[in-house]
């Protein structure tokens, strides 16, 4: 996770410091940044007991945050909330794209989370913060001050896709009018359901579930609820095989059809797997960069010790030394079972299998 701290005084510049020091301890990649009159150039200012590098900002301060928010995952501004308002405002986007914006004073007596509180984090961070510098932590969204079930706070800890913002929103909308709202969910969970949520499976009458529910699910097209905000987890694995010098245009256009087959949501997907022999594979290589996924490679002996029911073909066994690459390898990178087998186009093969996994309320 990387924050950028910037300040615009010697008081403030102290402050960023202890923040940056703080949230590196914390696990954050953090770089403390100085605009204004005390920053004649990059100099080591003391604050503290410390000695430390602020890194001056040249350009407009506008300019420079709109190139942040596409570079970090979380800003920090130490000082006015007026100064971070006028800021941030032409690179605001959406809650579930924007970076994670917290405003801590000069002297270290507030920390304000301002901006994307709960899928970006800032809620949290605010936290951090004013525990790092001792200041007071200032949250105001609703669901926190009413001690509410936030559901894209729990997509988020539990590596969801949210399927329906207007939905998320309108879930919280009804538990905070004191209503009910229905779970569903594919996969057995921990914990105790927060208030509000009651649970729902197969065989609930249906004029007995809530009209507005979550459904915690890999399926596009489970409808659990009349309406149903789709919680969509990222344990999917795609084990692919393919002709040698199939394009990613190609490999993705199968992958696609064939999770629309399967009725499997695509930002489900969690990674790639196929056999050693495509590692260097370049329409793979470039279709797992392209999106972010990890690619993991086996052995042919490997995947023939997988344990289970493939679909053999003996041309793939000629080729590769194992009678099924696809579904194997999707089981072996998951450590899972697979939920939908083979299936072929032009030359590409692709099967799916998840891993074992519970949602934590």
């Amino acid at each position: 996770m990387t924050v950028k701290i910037i300040s615009f005084s010697r008081r403030g510049a102290d402050v960023g410091e202890r923040l940056r020091a703080g949230l590196v301890e914390e696990g954050w990649q953090a770089q403390a940044f100085g605009k204004g009159r005390y920053m004649e150039e990059m100099e080591e200012l003391g604050g503290a007991g410390r000695t430390h590098k602020i890194h001056k900002i040249q350009e407009p301060i506008g300019q420079w945050t709109g190139e942040q928010f596409s570079r970090s995952d979380a800003l920090i501004f130490v000082g006015a909330c007026g100064i971070a308002v006028r800021s941030i405002a032409p690179s605001i986007r959406h809650k579930t794209t924007d970076p994670a914006v917290v405003v801590v004073d000069e002297r270290a007596q507030f920390a304000i989370s301002l901006l994307s509180g709960h899928i970006g984090g800032g809620n949290d961070l605010a936290l951090m913060a004013a525990r790092i510098v001792g200041a007071q932590p200032v949250v105001t969204t609703a669901t926190d001050l009413n001690g509410v079930f936030a559901v894209d706070v729990f997509a988020k800890q539990n590596g969801c896709h949210i399927a329906d913002m207007r939905y998320a929103k309108e879930i919280s909308a009804r538990l905070l009018e004191g209503e009910t709202v229905g779970v569903y969910s594919d996969f057995p969970w921990t914990g105790d359901l927060p208030r509000g949520l009651v649970p729902v499976d197969d065989d609930t009458d249906l004029e007995q579930r809530p009209r507005l529910g979550i459904a915690v699910t890999v399926r596009r097209d489970l409808q659990p609820f009349a309406q149903t905000l789709r919680l969509i987890p990222r344990v999917v694995t795609a084990g692919i095989g393919c002709r040698r010098g199939t394009s990613d245009e190609k490999i993705a256009e199968a992958v696609s059809r064939a999770a629309e087959q399967a009725g499997i949501c695509l930002q489900a997907i969690a990674g790639v797997a196929s056999i050693d022999l495509k590692k260097d594979e370049p329409g793979l290589v470039a279709y797992c960069r392209g999106r972010g996924l990890p690619f993991e490679t086996f052995s042919a002996e490997e995947l023939r010790a997988v344990e289970g029911q493939f679909t053999p073909s003996s041309f793939v066994s000629s080729v590769t030394g194992v009678d099924n690459v696809c579904e194997r390898s999707a089981v072996r990178a998951s450590g899972g079972r697979l939920i939908a087998g083979k299936m072929a186009r032009e030359g590409v093969t692709v099967a799916f299998a998840v891993r074992t996994w519970r949602p934590v309320f």
